[in-house]
């Protein structure tokens, strides 16, 4: 079994991981990341939990002020992702990325309605902010992948306009981007003809209601969780990094899109429930339950072996983990125990994030615990603080719940390892 995930089935999934598309995406999406999370702390801070200070906020008009600093970062991921992917796909096909990232923006604001009708009826020329952020994600990257492959081929079969040697790199580039921007702007222009002539909708209100809506659903849902729960640390198992791969690449986009909709709620006023549409399953759910202190959610491992291990080896890993635990990151636990291809410690490995995740699922389901709106914490803020910043006291609650049973969870794999160890390092000594 072990010849034939190392044989066929990693280096499968490791084209996969490393095709154009998904370096692409996984990059690309990195830049909307700053201001994602700049936004949230004026989110933050507008809905800070203690009334009095809000109730400031809004008398002396700063609370309209922090949410035009929200807007202009958080409600804008979607087209900063788009510039992104598009850019950071030609960079890696080793051309300048530039010019393919503003291309890219201009595809999909073409995508998108430009105009609502006024007091007076006429109508008044807009870029909607209800389609640059979460909504407009899925139409997002395929204007970023599209992009940045048809520009691609147009470098590679030198289809450019080319200008004599002593003109300004400025301008030389400019001219260069110029056929296949043409191409490529036309041919959206024609896509949106198609859908607005035939169908009465924008190719991106078309894509929200018939792609993204479904994928939002599966992911928010018991069986997404368990299924997040088993690929991430599934993959790690064999030195693949899940988090990367399911929690940044593929999931990644449809939980920041779950958690901006929660957001959206929060801004019309509504509560944030069920019945109000709101989504469980958000990129906060994952961070701070599914990946905390690292995959696998393995403090309680980590903190069996900087305080209990017998063996030297475990003792010296648990000393290396447990500072980089309480900042999300383990994978010194994860090579230096190791986890990475050991049957033993895979099993609690799996079972945690799962555990995790469907403890927390059935706290926000059943109202123990809030949904998330759309403050979010850098990956690397330490447990409960983050907790309490995306959700709470009850969800810093929740924490200490989950970082316990963790520990509970690993023991029993953990001491039997730790014994095997000690009478290895004992048989070396003889």
């Amino acid at each position: 079994m072990k010849e034939f995930f190392n044989d066929k089935v990693i280096p499968k999934i490791m084209d996969f991981v490393n095709t154009k598309a998904m370096q692409a995406l996984k990059n690309g999406l990195l830049y909307s990341m700053p201001m994602m999370m700049i936004g949230a702390l004026f989110l933050l801070l507008n809905n800070f939990p203690f009334k009095p200070f809000t109730d400031m906020l809004a008398a002396t008009g700063i609370s309209s002020v922090l949410g035009q600093a929200t807007d202009c970062t958080f409600s804008i991921i979607a087209l900063i992702a788009a510039i992104g992917i598009g850019y950071t796909y030609v960079k890696n096909e080793g051309y300048n990325g530039l010019p393919a990232g503003v291309i890219a923006l201009s595809v999909y604001l073409i995508l998108q309605p430009s105009s609502v009708v006024g007091q007076d009826g006429g109508n008044i020329g807009v870029i909607m902010k209800t389609w640059t952020g979460g909504q407009g994600m899925i139409a997002a990257i395929a204007s970023g992948l599209l992009v940045g492959w048809i520009y691609s081929i147009f470098m590679k079969k030198n289809i450019t306009i080319k200008m004599p040697a002593g003109v300004p790199d400025g301008v030389a580039n400019a001219f260069i981007a110029l056929i296949p921007g043409a191409v490529i702007i036309t041919g959206a222009t024609i896509i949106y003809a198609v859908f607005k002539l035939t169908l009465g909708v924008t190719p991106i209100e078309w894509i929200y209601k018939v792609l993204q809506l479904p994928l939002q659903g599966l992911t928010d849902s018991f069986g997404g969780v368990v299924a997040m729960g088993f690929v991430i640390p599934f993959f790690w198992f064999f030195g693949i990094h899940g988090s990367t791969l399911i929690g940044d690449g593929i999931m990644g986009p449809l939980l920041l899109a779950n958690s901006a909709a929660n957001q959206a709620i929060l801004d019309s006023g509504l509560p944030l429930t069920l019945a109000n549409g709101g989504h469980i399953v958000t990129k906060q759910f994952l961070d701070q339950f599914m990946t905390v202190t690292g995959s696998g959610v393995t403090i309680g491992l980590v903190l069996y072996m900087f305080c209990l291990a017998k063996s030297k080896q475990l003792k010296e890993i648990g000393k290396l983990g447990i500072a980089p635990s309480l900042f999300n990151v383990n994978e010194p636990v994860l090579f230096g125990t190791p986890i990475v291809l050991n049957p033993m410690l895979a099993i609690p490995f799996m079972i945690m994030p799962i555990l995790s995740g469907v403890i927390e699922y059935f706290a926000i389901y059943t109202g123990l615990c809030p949904m998330y709106g759309g403050v979010v914490v850098p990956w690397t803020c330490p447990p409960i603080i983050s907790g309490f910043l995306v959700g709470g006291w009850r969800t810093a609650l929740l924490q200490v719940v989950i970082l316990v049973l963790s520990f509970f969870v690993y023991l029993p794999f953990i001491r039997a390892t730790d014994k095997r160890y000690v009478k290895q390092e004992e048989e070396a000594q003889q």
